[in-house]
């Protein structure tokens, strides 16, 4: 899971962007967690965005309303999110420092909660849950990048038994959630060229226990990856997310 990564890791990623590696997403499946977000909360919603890293998302995506705060448990990334908010001119939002699984925040409080690919816990997100309050997750799983991973022999979730998304699912039904809804997200992301995508798959965790964070990728099975998945010039890497919803009865 994402939390397990290494805290060392997300720190190093605070002033990290995706922009840089000038990837190109193409949508297969319609739900969107933003619009879903932002159907559900009204002008006197309280909103917890639980890994909200550096902050991009909720200042982009999320509505205006009564409240908005962020948490991260890189004190690096939140320190880039109340940067980004100083420069955004909104009102409202605030950011701190917190574990997911040790929530430090008030019972029966936030009417939304949202985690984005990031770990929970289910019971501590129910507890601070106003009654008739929604949870939302879009979270990766084990199957993205399925075709990458079974080129270099391992990878992110690899060797988990059970998916994440039916773990987390079967956890907000256990917590006591009610309407638990779990959609498959499907996308491809496109890279213009071999060095791009190299430079993608060593900086982040996609070949976790494989290849990442600086670690060289192995250029044998990058080519032969790459040969069977490069379409009009541009190569493609699948990925499959999850999206989760539940409501605190």
């Amino acid at each position: 899971m994402l939390h397990e990564y290494g805290f060392e890791y997300y720190e190093k990623m605070a002033h990290w962007s995706f922009d840089e590696f000038g990837i190109h997403e193409e949508t297969l499946t319609n739900w969107d967690l933003y619009e879903l977000l932002n159907r559900l909360a009204t002008k006197d919603s309280r909103i917890l965005d639980l890994g909200t890293a550096g902050g991009e998302k909720v200042l982009s995506f999320f509505p205006d309303c009564a409240e908005i705060l962020g948490t991260d448990f890189s004190p690096g990334m939140i320190g880039t999110a109340r940067a980004n908010l100083a420069e955004s001119g909104r009102k409202n939002i605030s950011f701190k420092v917190m574990d997911n699984l040790k929530m430090d925040v008030p019972d029966e409080y936030f009417d939304i909660i949202v985690a984005r690919h990031t770990c929970t816990d289910a019971a501590q997100v129910y507890r601070a849950l106003r009654p008739g309050g929604h949870f939302l997750i879009r979270g990766v799983d084990k199957y993205d990048c399925w075709s990458l991973k079974l080129t270099f022999g391992g990878g992110q979730e690899y060797d988990a038994p059970v998916p994440i998304s039916i773990v987390e699912y079967e956890g907000l039904l256990n917590a006591g959630f009610a309407d638990v809804e779990l959609i498959p997200i499907f996308t491809r992301e496109y890279f213009k060229d071999r060095e791009m995508f190299k430079a993608f798959l060593e900086t982040v965790p996609i070949l976790e226990g494989v290849c990442s964070d600086g670690e060289p990728v192995n250029e044998d099975l990058l080519d032969e990856y790459i040969a069977k998945n490069t379409i009009g010039g541009r190569i493609i890497l699948r990925r499959a997310y999850y999206g989760l919803k539940g409501r605190k009865a």
